[in-house]
């Protein structure tokens, strides 16, 4: 077993963009929906590595609001898993004391999908130890002009528009009361965000690797942690 990796810097929000399902099962002649399949399983696997390395906020990108432009048959066979998924993590996931929240407009997934969902959300809801935020029909640009549209509707109701600040606007955000993101980690070797939260990505550090989400384990992601080890984070300042 390889030596588990001290963090030489903190870690409380780590994000992931799960990359490389259909090219994985590409590569070994399967159709893509099961290389989603195999993803899902890996999300509860590394969500407990997180939990092992004290990471507390976890943000996992399921499906975005670009996704929709797949074939019908991937897409069906996607909120199954996810459905599947939530059936049957929902006992550890109350076990370990983890809070579930969905980043993302819910209204047009399946009306099966979204029970699954609100379920899970209220089930967690008291739930303090851990969060498991699922990116579901997920589009940062649309999430700052829905928190902007919140803002302006408080502001129209009386509220003082030059009281607004970074910190107050992220409360109209999905995230509210969430940290912002200290690690996002992207698979598959693609090095873009894809439109993935944007403002709680202002500071964070990026780690792409070349590894297919089905691949993505210990050994790979400890990898990441390594590389963030390197990395020195001084947020627009000085080194000390």
């Amino acid at each position: 077993m390889n030596k588990k990796v001290e963090l030489s810097q903190s870690i409380n929000h780590v994000a992931f963009i799960m990359d490389g399902n259909g090219r994985w099962a590409k590569k070994r002649g399967l159709p893509r929906y099961l290389g989603h399949k195999e993803g899902c399983e890996r999300i509860i696997e590394v969500f407990d590595l997180c939990k092992e390395y004290g990471i507390k906020v976890a943000s996992f990108y399921a499906f975005s609001t670009e996704n929709w432009n797949r074939p019908k048959d991937e897409i069906d066979h996607l909120f199954n898993y996810l459905e599947l998924f939530f059936k049957r993590e929902i006992k550890k996931l109350m076990r370990d004391g983890v809070k579930v929240i969905i980043s993302g407009d819910l209204a047009r997934l399946p009306e099966k999908t979204q029970n699954t969902c609100l379920d899970a959300i209220n089930r967690t809801k008291d739930n303090n130890n851990y969060v498991m935020n699922i990116c579901l029909n997920y589009g940062s640009r649309d999430e700052i002009v829905r928190a902007a549209k919140k803002f302006a509707l408080d502001v129209k109701n009386g509220k003082d528009i030059d009281s607004l600040t970074e910190e107050e606007f992220s409360n109209y955000l999905y995230t509210a009361g969430l940290p912002d993101i200290d690690l996002m980690i992207r698979t598959s070797g693609e090095l873009r965000l894809s439109n993935y939260l944007l403002w709680q990505n202002a500071y964070a550090e990026f780690v792409f690797t070349n590894v297919y989400w089905p691949d993505f384990k210990r050994a790979a992601f400890e990898e990441c942690l390594e590389e963030y080890n390197n990395r020195h984070r001084r947020f627009g300042g000085l080194d000390k």
